[in-house]
């Protein structure tokens, strides 16, 4: 048989003498150096486990975003709820705050005051063609009766119009059948207030005569004759008046001080005989101006040089310039006091 006849015992012989060298090389080498027959089975190794971790990674990746996104979305939800319950705790704290607010109110106002008042809750509007009206909790049974007013921290209400066991409908002072005895508090003028009609929110002033001083925006208050309503109590305000040629008396148009369609809470009035409240609800602007004319009165007469020599004739007519007549004697008699009047009622 010829030598180089393929034959595998002697191939794998062969292979075995070629690779003893190289082992023994292999062997010499220091553990630290690498092994460049071992190379590129480590570079494939390598390539072929960083391709399997790039698409394990991937897949990892997206796998956790999906959960987040569902924990996200859980987790948004139960968000939404916890807001939503917030809100509601937060609106109820607010209705409690205001209603704590006006019992507050309520409760200073019945101390402060003179009248025996008992407190009521509007639990009905009236939805009647004939008549406006609300519906209060309190009736017979806790001692009311018709005809007894109704009234709240800001103004008047209205009155007791039909009466029962546990409840009572109050005629409000916009029914057109509804009255009150009402004065201008800036001028005391007196007359009647009545509702329009049971379609308007507004009232009139009747009976007023035509020489009375009445303005927009005048304070209209209870007169007190009828001991129903205590007396100064706001009723409404002046919106317009009109002279009217062939009338003996003002059209004076008003705009209720309390709206009654807003009303949770009221007084009913057992006694006002025993109050007045005077000017307490007068405007403000009213009160100062009222104050500040004296003083500009009084200031008037002491620049004078008649003042500074006579200080008694002086002060007359500087105190109350309206009741001292400009003819009196003491006051005439100065001629250098005479130029000052015209003068003095600008002021």
């Amino acid at each position: 048989m010829n030598f180089f006849n393929f034959d595998l015992k002697k191939l794998v012989m062969i292979g075995i003498v070629l690779a003893l060298p190289l082992i023994s090389i292999n062997m010499q080498q220091r553990p630290q150096e690498s092994n460049w027959l071992s190379k590129p089975f480590t570079m494939l190794a390598s390539a072929v486990s960083e391709t399997f971790y790039g698409f394990s990674h991937g897949v990892t990746d997206t796998t956790a975003m999906y959960v987040n996104l569902i924990n996200i979305k859980k987790h948004s939800e139960e968000l939404k709820s916890t807001n939503n319950e917030l809100q509601a705790r937060l609106e109820k704290m607010n209705e409690l705050l205001l209603e704590n607010d006006r019992l507050r109110g309520l409760l200073t106002f019945k101390e402060q005051t003179k009248m025996s008042l008992m407190a009521a809750q509007v639990i009905g509007r009236d939805l009647v063609i004939d008549h406006n009206t609300v519906t209060i909790n309190k009736g017979t049974n806790d001692g009311l009766k018709a005809g007894q007013a109704v009234i709240t921290t800001g103004g008047v209400l209205g009155y007791i119009f039909k009466p029962e066991p546990f409840t009572s409908h109050v005629m409000l002072i916009t029914d057109r059948y509804a009255v009150v005895d009402g004065l201008i508090q800036r001028t005391r003028a007196r007359g009647i207030v009545e509702g329009k009609s049971q379609y308007t929110s507004t009232l009139q002033l009747k009976y007023v005569e035509r020489t009375e001083d009445v303005q927009e925006g005048d304070m209209v208050v209870t007169g007190g004759l009828d001991n129903i309503f205590p007396k100064g109590f706001p009723v409404a305000i002046v919106e317009s008046v009109e002279k009217k040629t062939f009338s003996v008396s003002l059209k004076v148009d008003l705009r209720p001080v309390v709206d009654p369609y807003k009303v949770e809470e009221v007084f009913v009035v057992l006694s006002a005989a025993a109050e007045d409240f005077g000017d307490k609800y007068a405007p403000q602007a009213a009160t100062e101006g009222e104050t500040a004319e004296p003083n500009a009165a009084t200031a008037a007469p002491a620049a004078s040089p008649a003042a500074t020599a006579k200080p008694t004739p002086a002060a007359s007519p500087a105190v109350k310039p309206a009741a001292t007549p400009a003819v009196k004697p003491s006051v005439a008699a100065t001629p250098a006091q005479a130029p000052k009047k015209p003068e003095e009622k600008p002021q």
